[in-house]
């Protein structure tokens, strides 16, 4: 059972008067609690939740509809809880503007100041000059040994090919970094972005991952903005690393998902 540290509860002024697991806990754990003064929380416990705090205060600043916040220590933070609430084309709509509004801050260089991961799957975010480099050496190419060999083998062509593919040098935007249908929580008011892998970079690799397993309404496109020229020919290329990722994590069902992509690069 999740419990929370007496020294929190007492800053609480309150007890655990209820408690029960939430979805979302692959890799960590994720639970409800209610105090008994009637607060409410996500609790979060795992290796990273406290970089994961930073990820999300950092989107907080530029004004991103994230939860509040509430505490943060090493392996714990605590979330306000949001009740759910079924999406509209206002929330959707709303989301694509704030979405927006994220993407449109230029944090002046590609990466993030500390390393993250995937669970087992390390995620390297060291600085470099270029975007392509970046995509190439601190994704694709991050553990190339990793992917079953014939996948490796393209993915390397891939990354010789990115300078050609990829701007060198687009806005440098702060990304939640694993933007699918599941890290959206829709509450009555908005669309909230939950389980961030934050770092700086080309917004189009939100927009590639928020449709690789699903569709937006019409209505976030409104919201968003037209993408730039030659988004859906970028889109593969961005959609194969967190389909590597998924054949990493979860297995060779995933194989079929990445060779289909790298066929509709051409490499």
């Amino acid at each position: 059972m999740t419990t929370l540290p007496q020294p929190l509860l007492d800053a609480f002024g309150a007890e655990i008067a209820e408690t029960r697991p939430l979805s979302g806990g692959d890799l960590s754990e994720v639970a409800y609690i209610r105090l008994d003064t009637g607060r409410e929380l996500v609790v979060k416990t795992g290796p990273l939740v406290h970089v994961e705090a930073r990820m999300l205060a950092a989107m907080a600043m530029l004004h991103a509809p994230v939860p509040e916040l509430l505490h943060t220590e090493h392996r714990l933070i605590c979330l306000d809880y949001l009740p759910e609430a079924p999406a509209t084309r206002e929330t959707w709509r709303g989301f694509g503007e704030a979405l927006a509004t994220l993407h449109s801050w230029d944090g002046g260089y590609y990466g993030w100041d500390e390393d993250y991961a995937f669970g087992p799957v390390p995620i390297p975010n060291g600085k470099t000059d270029t975007w392509p480099e970046f995509w190439a050496e601190r994704r694709l190419l991050a553990d190339p040994s990793a992917l079953p060999p014939d996948i490796a083998r393209r993915v390397e062509r891939l990354a010789a090919r990115l300078p050609e593919m990829l701007p060198e040098s687009p806005r440098a935007s702060l990304l939640h970094g694993d933007l699918w249908g599941g890290n959206l929580h829709f509450t009555e008011d908005r669309a909230v972005m939950i389980d961030p892998a934050s770092y700086y970079g080309h917004s189009e690799v939100d927009l590639a991952m928020l449709t690789l397993f699903g569709t937006p309404d019409q209505a976030f496109w409104r919201g968003y903005g037209k993408p730039d020229p030659g988004v859906e020919d970028r889109r593969p290329v961005y959609q194969l690393w967190p389909a590597l990722v998924h054949l990493r994590l979860f297995g060779g069902g995933y194989h079929a998902m990445a060779t289909g992509l790298l066929d509709d690069i051409g490499v």
